[in-house]
């Protein structure tokens, strides 16, 4: 590895630090990234999940100090994520390293739109409808298929859980960002032993890359409420439009 690539690594890693701790969605630059660089599909996915592991344990460490997280109260939703990423995670192992490039650019394309969409904002919008929460049963559904998709592919899936946070468990915004945290951490390290048993992680690439995101994630949860989300989501755009539309060999 080139120094210029190792550079290249941590600043993306921050931005991706900064950008999963406000909502998600940071692998859609970092898991791309680690592809153009010559890393497989299936060797990129899991080597992503040392540098997620890494800004989320910072996060939430920060959120659990600043108050706005109990993590003893969160398991109910924890434990079926966790049980999803297992499997999800031994589909990614297992699966043909074309198939999994053709899902990673098309899910960067289709992630595209739906961050066009303004996600976050619809759901700031709905959170203040939510009275209640659904039945315990259809709570675990729904997570065991976010952990799931997270286990498998990891990129996009903050998105998913505030809005099942939100509209399904009946969070607030505040709540369900902090706790959105927790959980992806909690998932990841069940899907990233699954990654290191097969064989799918080039540790130098994912450390670099997690001293970034570490970075990001630590300057995130400390000034979450001063730094402005509208033009990260920019940046994100063209990142995740650009970034789906290579490994789809468009050009």
């Amino acid at each position: 590895m080139e120094i210029t690539d190792a550079i290249i690594l941590v600043i993306a890693g921050v931005a991706a630090g900064v950008i999963n701790t406000f909502a998600g969605s940071g692998s859609l630059i970092t898991l791309p990234l680690l592809m153009f660089m010559g890393l497989p599909p299936a060797v990129a996915n899991g080597t992503n999940r040392i540098g997620v592991v890494v800004q989320n344990l910072v996060a939430t460490r920060n959120f659990i100090h600043q108050k706005e997280l109990t993590p003893r109260k969160e398991w109910s939703l924890i434990v079926p994520t966790l049980f999803g990423s297992l499997v999800g995670a031994l589909i990614a192992v297992e699966i043909n390293e074309d198939v999994l490039n053709y899902f990673i650019g098309g899910l960067l394309v289709v992630m595209f739109f739906i961050i066009l969409l303004k996600p976050t904002s619809w759901i700031k919008g709905k959170a203040a409808e939510v009275k209640t929460t659904k039945s315990r049963i259809i709570n675990i559904i729904i997570f065991f298929f976010i952990g799931l998709y997270g286990g498998f592919i990891q990129a996009g899936v903050g998105l998913f859980l505030l809005a099942a946070l939100v509209l399904s468990a009946g969070y607030n915004l505040i709540r369900a960002n902090a706790v959105k945290v927790l959980m992806v951490l909690s998932f990841t390290i069940v899907a990233l032993i699954v990654f290191i048993s097969a064989g799918q992680v080039v540790w130098s690439y994912g450390l670099i890359l997690a001293a970034g995101n570490a970075i990001g994630a630590w300057f995130a949860s400390k000034n979450a409420s001063k730094i402005g989300a509208q033009n990260i989501r920019y940046i994100l755009l063209a990142v995740v439009l650009i970034s789906g539309l290579k490994v789809l060999g468009v050009f």
